[in-house]
């Protein structure tokens, strides 16, 4: 179905209510996944995300929303289609059901990490695209030696390792350090020399220490 509105807001307001409904659901579920890098705009007739280049679109139709995270995105989650009429770009939510939120969550944060990883693929043409074990695409550079979002998925909600940054985390990890009390057993300085341990780490570790009437050992 073409549309001719030269904005969302207008697209959205073109369709019944209930219908406005759903794509403004979709909008906002979207818009709150995307960095503040992210533009909003209308494409081939249809509301675009667009991060690094076009992100993801969708449309309303009569019987269903249709739903195009490209080829690649479609192509990658193929098996989460099966109860879905899809085609090598786009995908068909019916208009009736609920919306499957986790799967669009899923599918936009990998169209996200796809145009970003091409965006510093031009930006340093030395970084090589990787997929970890856990099957998340990320590019790798110098300076991003695992996958950022397994770093970001297993980061702590509690305790003292919940306030350090990734690499300060795995320097602690990769030298058996798991626990306040094995940490009082090093001094500040046997910190510094784990690798990925940077200076500002050492005033949240100290604040962790105190609280449980701990410090770094002398030397």
């Amino acid at each position: 179905m073409k549309n001719s509105s030269a904005d969302v807001s207008s697209y959205i307001k073109s369709y019944p209510k209930e219908t406005q409904k759903i794509l403004n659901e979709i909008r906002k579920f979207i818009s709150s996944m995307l960095p503040d890098a992210a533009e909003e705009t209308m494409n081939y007739g249809i509301p675009t995300f667009k991060l690094e280049g076009n992100l993801v679109h969708y449309a309303a139709y009569k019987h269903h929303i249709g739903f195009y995270p490209g080829a690649a995105g479609i192509a990658h989650f193929e098996k989460d289609f099966v109860n879905y009429k899809s085609s090598k770009g786009a995908v068909q939510f019916p208009i009736d059901e609920e919306m499957p939120w986790n799967l669009i969550k899923k599918i936009v944060a990998y169209r996200i990490q796809q145009n970003l990883e091409k965006a510093e693929l031009k930006k340093n043409p030395k970084s090589t695209n990787k997929t970890c074990k856990n099957g998340h695409p990320f590019t790798k550079t110098s300076d991003c030696p695992v996958c950022p979002i397994c770093a970001k998925e297993s980061k702590p909600t509690s305790g003292f390792m919940s306030t350090l940054a990734a690499p300060a985390r795995r320097a602690l990890e990769n030298a058996g350090i798991k626990t306040i009390k094995q940490l009082a057993k090093y001094s500040e300085a046997d910190i510094l020399t784990l690798h990925g341990m940077g200076k500002s780490s050492i005033p949240k570790l100290k604040d962790a220490l105190t609280e449980v009437g701990l410090q770094f050992k002398n030397k």
